[in-house]
């Protein structure tokens, strides 16, 4: 891979001709303020013609400031920034404003010197991680039904989205949550991937004796624990539950007409985003973090709930959230942003190890069952998506709910049908 940057008619090398970085040292060197101001402003306008779902490198000739496009992989040459069918990735040059603001703070880990202090539960992983849990629903040492929740984006093993007292007595369920890396009182993770999320949950389950095989259940970004264990792991399931999961737009197997029709639903700063996350992660701590442009709505606590979830969290604001954490102010984060909702930016959004949609059923004799929920209201992952899952992957048993946005299980009776409908067949 080669970055060819044109200076005074004369074509020279980044040293190493290999990474991004090396691009970047000659910006760096060149990035006056009026220069990068040019370097954004285009970079908007190309994005307004076509979102970057496919990687382009910008190189400038810096006498001229005329911007000639070379796809980083080698193919077509010669596309003009105002071609419309050109998608570009030239958000890593902004970096050049700020960089050295790239490199986030070290984590404050729990139980250390001047970090947070360690007030639950912990198991110790594999490689001596601690991994943070809570336990609901009857003793384990009476369930009948074992479950691994898997929290979403931003939130804690205090959720209890899923948490239905009743239900939990009836059915004789125990039910572990845990703070996954970079979370709560969790350790970070920094080579976190789905297979090592996989394995954590595989660790968690044995150090509390579950047995031979459990259920799992992943909502909304904890999809990436369902789907990881669904690949890893299917040796170990007894079923599984996917809740508004959040979908990755470069999974192979989605068309790019459908993707780039749903990334284009979602607002303009959550597209830069998760373009951010994917093509140059590095930069993700200082894109959320900068104070020229809008970040992620998520991350920027201003979701793009639906109409209904909206009114949803307005009734309940007198009992607390949708999902209740009963937890000190910024506990999910008090670890850090980096290694918490940015790695989970970065996992979620980045190149995955496996394509979801090439997963084999795990239950080919009946012997468990896969669920995905789904909202057709959701408008933070498109109902379309979810769709053209359901039906490559026709092992999985697919409900979609009218009128239903992302927060699916605290509409009502939501919560007792998803648990019946895993762990009894009932719906």
């Amino acid at each position: 891979m080669r970055y060819n940057i044109v200076r005074d008619h004369h074509q020279t090398m980044c040293s190493g001709q290999s990474s991004l970085e090396s691009f970047m040292c000659h910006l760096k060197a060149k990035s006056s303020g009026a220069f990068c101001l040019k370097i954004i402003y285009l970079s908007f306008c190309i994005y307004i013609d076509s979102p970057p779902l496919t990687p382009i490198v910008t190189c400038i000739n810096n006498s001229s400031d005329q911007v000639v496009w070379y796809e980083m992989k080698g193919y077509e040459q010669h596309k003009r920034f105002n071609t419309s069918h050109v998608a570009v990735i030239v958000i890593g040059i902004i970096s050049a404003l700020a960089y050295r603001n790239t490199c986030p703070p070290k984590p404050k880990l729990c139980g250390s010197s001047g970090g947070p202090p360690v007030s639950g539960p912990r198991v110790v992983l594999r490689d001596g991680r601690h991994l943070a849990y809570n336990e609901y629903g009857v003793s384990r040492s009476i369930a009948t039904y074992k479950l691994v929740f898997v929290h979403g984006f931003g939130s804690t093993r205090y959720d209890q989205s899923l948490f239905h007292p009743e239900v939990f007595e009836e059915l004789k369920i125990y039910m572990v949550t845990f703070d996954r890396p970079g979370y709560g009182e969790s350790d970070p993770d920094p080579k976190r991937t789905i297979k090592s999320l996989a394995l954590d949950i595989q660790n968690l389950a044995d150090a509390l004796k579950l047995g031979s095989k459990f259920y799992v259940i992943g909502y909304s970004m904890g999809q990436q624990g369902a789907w990881g264990t669904l690949n890893y792991i299917p040796h170990r399931l007894a079923g599984v539950a996917l809740i508004a999961p959040v979908v990755n737009y470069w999974w192979p197997s989605f068309p790019t007409n459908l993707t780039m029709a749903a990334y284009k639903l979602q607002p303009r700063q959550d597209q830069w985003a998760v373009a951010v996350s994917h093509y140059v992660p590095w930069l993700v701590y200082w894109w959320n973090t900068q104070k020229w442009f809008p970040g992620s709505s998520v991350i920027a606590g201003k979701p793009n709930f639906s109409a209904k979830d909206w009114e949803l969290i307005a009734k309940r604001q007198d009992q607390g959230s949708p999902t209740p954490q009963p937890t000190p102010k910024n506990y999910a984060t008090q670890q850090g942003l980096a290694e918490s909702k940015f790695r989970d930016m970065i996992v979620g959004f980045g190149k995955w190890e496996f394509d979801p949609m090439e997963i084999e059923n795990p239950f080919p004799n009946n012997e468990g069952s896969v669920h995905l929920w789904h909202g057709d209201e959701d408008m933070l992952v498109p109902v379309s998506l979810q769709r053209y899952i359901a039906k490559k992957l026709p092992w999985i048993q697919y409900h979609e709910l009218p009128g239903v946005g992302h927060l699916l299980p605290n509409y009502n009776g939501n919560k007792e049908a998803i648990l019946k409908s895993l762990l009894i067949g009932e719906y």
